[in-house]
């Protein structure tokens, strides 16, 4: 097996990033910036292929990577991650330990583990703890399947997060099986987000129409009332709750996402 890591970034000249990142293998940068090239830098144990592009948002950066990757295991990755000096090995190892496995979510060295520290297998809502930077895939599945990352959530569509939550519903629906590995890969800072402004009325209304897309009005509404009550020490100097419970059914009664996929569906046809 080989192993190719995908990072997702913007406005990179060069091959820096991917140097001080601590990655030795192959990778493929998607770099979102203002011109169309394809550049390649050797690495101390393969390649690194530099694809800039116009096109922009995260979840397009995802599936652009996963339809020029080139390896049968594929990791994604952000520009705000050091990995260990033997993330291969260890990513690597996991897939020949566990040969039925199509996806594998990894541990990161400096956040709190969201699961028990055993390997288990993992579905919905389990999946809801994940992040996309944990997660690893076999690319064939990918590819057999037809599951991508859904372009209107994401950092950069305006609609939000959760787009690895249904990422990994799409691939649970789809019959690929999901394993949590609890192997420390790398460190990510996450200093900034590009789409996180903080516990404001107009996050929670974009959580609403999140979760109504993704699961549905009536385990949307169920969700909303647990997470606007579990998270309420993180917002309650901003934001009362009562005031982020409406914002939040607002969005789930607008569902916008879904009025917007459904447009989608309809020009398509």
């Amino acid at each position: 097996m080989n192993l190719e890591i995908l990072m997702s970034c913007m406005y990179q000249r060069d091959d820096s990033l991917i140097r001080s990142s601590g990655l030795t293998g192959d990778v493929l940068m998607i770099n979102q910036c203002d011109e169309e090239s394809l550049r390649e830098y050797p690495t101390s144990r393969g390649t690194a292929r530099i694809r800039s592009t116009r096109q922009r948002g995260l979840t397009r950066s995802r599936n652009m990577a996963i339809g020029d990757a080139r390896a049968e295991i594929c990791m994604l990755c952000d520009d705000d991650e050091t990995f260990v000096p033997d993330y291969e090995d260890r990513i690597l190892r996991a897939y020949e330990t566990l040969p039925q496995a199509d996806l594998i979510v990894f541990k990161m060295e400096n956040v709190p583990p969201s699961f028990p520290d055993k390997v288990r297998r993992l579905r919905f809502p389990n999946t809801m703890k994940v992040s996309s930077w944990q997660i690893s895939f076999r690319r064939e599945a990918l590819l057999r399947t037809g599951v991508r990352f859904d372009e209107l959530l994401g950092a950069g569509s305006g609609n939000g997060a959760e787009e690895e939550l249904k990422f990994l519903l799409d691939c649970q629906r789809a019959g690929l099986r999901i394993y949590y590995v609890p192997t420390g890969i790398a460190a990510v800072a996450q200093t900034s987000s590009t789409w996180f402004q903080g516990f404001t009325e107009q996050f929670f209304c974009d959580r609403g129409a999140t979760t109504r897309y993704i699961l549905g009005w009536p385990l949307a509404s169920v969700y909303a009332v647990y997470y606007v009550l579990r998270k309420r020490k993180l917002y309650r100097d901003r934001i009362t709750p009562g005031q982020a419970l409406s914002a939040t059914f607002r969005g789930i009664r607008e569902n916008k996402i879904g009025r917007l996929a459904e447009k989608r569906k309809g020009s398509s046809r």
